[in-house]
């Protein structure tokens, strides 16, 4: 008895410390929420003057919204907001602002409590403040914030009149409310009805129906501008074929497609998305996912309209509450990807090719399409819904040193990543290393003096021989031509084929090479933050040929053109040689064969003489280079463990991801229990 009691006071005394925790942790994320509403606040309120309802502008007196083509909102919403233009404008611009923010933390605090059952605690906790603050963050509410956008209001109704609002007749209101301010989202009306709650589906058409007459009567102007004139509002707000028109409408204008046969592929894409969008929403509003099914219909509303805004997509934020995946180590894998879509420029998400126009220009379609009608959401009654497929790890190893313990969190993975996820993953890192290194500073003087004094060094310790490579590497053209193409070939495409390679065939050795290359990466990045150094090739006055980039003129400190695709300055430590010895390392390691180590050993050999010989880098930039990727390999082997940390050869050849572990076979799992808190549709 008494070790019983002893027990249940300690579980108690640990409840009281997890809820402390939990709580904690709520009040840090709804505390981060509202720093980034007050950042919102205030890049919104730094507006000139001037511009504040620039899309909502009166010529005058019984003037027509719609008359200079900047309000892309329904002549209802114009109707709604015509009486506040006559108020004082920062007052207006204050106020404006503020409530929509607080309807995004209303937002936030509606879909949490959408979630399907069974939701753990520290789910249901936490899932407000995030998705708030990811909503704060997001392109939507970015845009939506600007004084005459209307788009997070449809958002709050809709929500509202599925998961708060009692009734049927007081939820088809709303949803005709919403659809009124933006008539795409008249698409719940069916999905109402589907789904049996056929009051509310009349209610919504009526009330639509009501509200558009309404602004005929009072609007006519507008509302023929608008209907009519401009269908839907295409070309209101913007130019239809504008990257903001996010819409399929917009995509096939970008592609080049025009008149009746553009207006026929339209049609029926736009028919094909509300036919799969639609049955999908239906069956997950009865498998009890109620969230998913409003956010799948959203972003099948949006796609289709003629003109479907980036602070309209607010919908694909909501369908991060589907889960997609068998296994544990892929349900990261789709809200990952929504969260960058939303959150960054398409530009930091794909490169900067022309082949690849298309589908950057779309993302966010892309993503509503795909959230709309493909992505395979597991349904509650999958044996994985509650129970994924565990990741296979290896076993933990010893400290290095007891003062630097292995980093908890950071267990050695032996099974191959997700590729989707991974190649995320891998571009926006890349693309954050590229604007970081650019933004490093600049300035010349600085730059020029550590060159001299990396030159005095190399002076005193009989390593400079720059000049002279440079020198009889211009003399011999074939010479000079074979490390330019060395220098502008091999940078990106070796380090990329080896880790594809680890990928595809030892993806338990892949994660650490790719672990050490980034973290030698992020050091390199510190070098050129602290210390600027001008290369070789800019340093006036001592007589280096730029062989690969061409003359330079070293009066001007823009160096011409190369200024702009990134920093000339970021040279120390050589991140051509880094990789380079990376790479030579990695293959050395691993290599099965001797002529395949002998290769890898002379990548780097070759590199540094080409980064020398084009003067391009100091010697002592290869050495940084060295430094930081010795660093780099030995971090990764002090926080998680050696290299060759892995339970059995098994787990190496099972890499692809074949689960081992028995999974639950398909309907042994009891059927899911309904959604509390919500009526099924």
């Amino acid at each position: 008895m008494a070790n019983a009691a002893e027990h249940s006071t300690a579980d108690g005394h640990a409840g009281v410390i997890g809820g402390s925790r939990l709580a904690a942790a709520r009040l840090l994320l709804w505390a981060l929420a509202g720093a980034l509403a007050v950042r919102q606040a205030a890049a919104v309120l730094r507006v000139p003057p001037g511009e504040w309802l620039g899309g909502f502008h009166l010529p005058g007196a019984g003037g027509s919204v719609h008359d200079v083509g900047q309000f892309a909102g329904t002549p209802f919403a114009g109707l709604v907001l015509k009486p506040f233009v006559g108020l004082a404008a920062p007052s207006l611009e204050v106020a404006w602002t503020c409530v929509t923010l607080l309807f995004v933390a209303g937002i936030g605090l509606v879909a949490a409590r959408g979630l399907p059952d069974p939701v753990p605690r520290r789910t249901a906790l936490l899932a407000a403040p995030v998705l708030t603050a990811l909503m704060m963050v997001s392109l939507p509410v970015r845009e939506a914030a600007s004084p005459g956008r209307t788009a997070v209001v449809p958002v709050l109704l809709l929500l509202l009149a599925v998961f708060r609002v009692p009734g049927d007749r007081p939820a088809g209101v709303l949803v005709g409310l919403a659809a009124a301010l933006q008539p795409a989202l008249l698409l719940f009306a069916p999905l109402l009805w589907l789904t049996g709650r056929r009051p509310a589906a009349r209610t919504a058409a009526v009330t639509f129906a009501a509200a558009t007459a309404l602004s005929w009567a009072a609007l006519p102007r507008d509302s023929w501008t608008y209907w009519v004139r401009h269908l839907a509002g295409t070309g209101l707000g913007g130019a239809p074929d504008g990257l903001a028109n996010q819409s399929l409408h917009g995509a096939l204008l970008r592609l080049g497609l025009t008149g009746p046969v553009e207006i026929l592929l339209y049609a029926a894409l736009a028919g094909a998305v509300v036919w799969f969008g639609l049955r999908r929403a239906v069956r997950y509003a009865r498998d009890g996912q109620l969230l998913l099914a409003v956010a799948v219909t959203g972003c099948a509303a949006v796609a289709v309209s003629p003109a479907g805004w980036r602070h309209q997509l607010l919908w694909v934020l909501l369908a991060v509450a589907g889960k997609v995946g068998r296994r544990a180590a892929d349900r990261r894998v789709w809200p990952v990807a929504v969260v960058l879509a939303m959150t960054l420029p398409s530009a930091v998400l794909l490169p900067n090719l022309a082949a690849l126009a298309p589908v950057r220009d779309n993302v966010l379609l892309l993503i509503a399409v795909a959230a709309a009608c493909a992505v395979p959401f597991l349904p509650r009654s999958s044996p994985y819904w509650r129970d994924p497929v565990p990741t296979d790890y290896g076993r933990p190893a010893a400290a290095r040193w007891s003062r630097v313990p292995l980093l908890p969190f950071w267990r050695r993975v032996l099974s191959r990543p997700n590729l989707l996820l991974e190649l995320l993953l891998i571009r926006v890192g890349y693309s954050l290393y590229s604007h970081i290194r650019a933004a490093a500073p600049t300035s010349r003087s600085l730059a020029e003096g550590n060159g001299s004094q990396i030159l005095g060094i190399e002076r005193v310790l009989g390593m400079d021989i720059e000049h002279a490579v440079n020198r009889a590497v211009v003399d011999t053209p074939w010479l000079e031509a074979f490390f330019n193409f060395y220098y502008t070939s091999f940078h990106f495409v070796v380090p990329l084929t080896i880790l594809a390679v680890l990928y595809w065939r030892r993806p338990g050795d892949y994660r650490w090479a790719r672990a050490s290359l980034g973290l030698a990466t992020v050091l390199a990045l510190a070098g050129f933050w602290l210390y600027p150094l001008a290369p070789p090739r800019l340093m006036p006055g001592l007589g280096f040929v730029d062989t690969v980039h061409g003359p330079q003129d070293l009066a001007n400190p823009s160096y011409g053109a190369m200024t702009a695709i990134s920093n000339q300055y970021a040279a120390m430590p050589s991140l051509h040689f880094g990789w380079s010895l990376w790479c030579g390392v990695v293959i050395v390691v691993l290599a099965p064969k001797g002529w395949q180590k002998l290769l890898g050993a002379l990548h780097p050999l070759i590199t540094v003489c080409a980064i020398v010989a084009t003067a391009n880098h100091w010697v002592l930039d290869a050495v940084g280079g060295a430094v930081v990727v010795t660093a780099g390999f030995a971090l990764v082997h002090v926080l998680s463990g050696p290299r060759g940390l892995h339970t059995s050869l098994s787990a190496q050849q099972h890499g692809d991801g074949t689960e081992r572990a028995a999974a639950p076979a398909p309907g042994t799992a009891a059927p899911a229990e309904p959604v509390a808190g919500a009526r099924p549709w």
